[in-house]
């Protein structure tokens, strides 16, 4: 059974720093593409940053310059790195990955659980 286990969120204030961990346990054999999405209050669920397997990143445009994506060299632990936070930072972080879990098996797409980060206090 695969699981993303999120962890590092918090409470800080405006200006500070959070650092999101996220990481893939179970039967996993190859990773692809990891992922930060985030979810506010009432808002719908949007994509924050997000690395290939090779390294290539993409942010939304509300994060760039604040925020930094990174995978560990065995490539199953995703980090988000979050500086200058802002209020309207404030959402439950999700992870997500795309997994194969088999030699022969097509990857799935796996959520965490989703752990609270915030810019404000």
């Amino acid at each position: 059974q695969v699981q993303l286990v999120e962890s590092g969120g918090g409470l800080v204030q405006p200006g500070g720093c959070l650092r999101l961990s996220c990481a893939a346990s179970g039967r996993v054999r190859n990773i692809g593409r990891m992922s930060w999405y985030r979810q506010a209050p009432e808002k719908e669920r949007e994509l924050v940053a997000e690395i290939t397997s090779g390294g290539m990143t993409n942010y939304a445009d509300l994060v760039k310059g604040r925020f930094t994506i990174s995978r560990d060299d065995a490539k199953t632990t995703v980090l988000l790195q979050m500086d200058s936070l802002k209020p309207e930072d404030t959402a439950v972080y999700y992870c997500n990955a795309d997994i194969q879990v088999g030699r022969y098996s097509l990857p799935r797409n796996y959520w965490g659980q989703g752990t609270q980060g915030t810019g404000a206090e």
